[in-house]
């Protein structure tokens, strides 16, 4: 490796874009990707209420709640609190009343249950064509 491979990376996030996902009230500014372990770190703001719907995290998943909170069927994570979840944890969650920004941590892919039965990956694509080939 050359020394520029092996530099800090510094990210102004402040003039980052905020990036629109497919459900609604959820943005990101994703701060990391790493394709060779799906590594992804991203600040995510969600709306008041705002849902993710019935997903599972494939590998371990991190979230330092920097304002408001988020909520699952298993609890309130709050401003200044810290929740990660094991391989293979499925759940729900949303955002408090007062929406939340959050800092979130995980390795893809995630897979999201859709009501019609489909499984898609965060971005709406068919999990098993789009994952199952890749060392997940």
């Amino acid at each position: 490796m050359n020394r520029s491979e092996l530099a800090s990376r510094f990210i102004d996030v402040a003039s980052q874009p905020w990036e629109k996902t497919k459900y609604p009230g959820i943005e990101q500014k994703t701060l990391l990707v790493e394709p060779k372990t799906g590594l992804l770190t991203a600040l995510m703001r969600m709306a008041p209420g705002a849902r993710l719907p019935d997903h599972e995290h494939v590998k371990i998943e991190q979230t330092y709640v920097l304002e408001g909170s988020l909520v699952c069927p298993e609890g309130e994570c709050k401003a200044g609190q810290f929740v990660w979840r094991p391989a293979g944890s499925r759940h729900e969650a949303w955002a408090g009343p007062e929406g939340g920004l959050f800092l979130a941590m995980f390795q893809m892919p995630n897979k999201f249950f859709q009501p019609d039965g489909r499984v898609t990956d965060f971005l709406g694509r068919d999990w098993e064509e789009t994952w199952s080939s890749k060392k997940t």
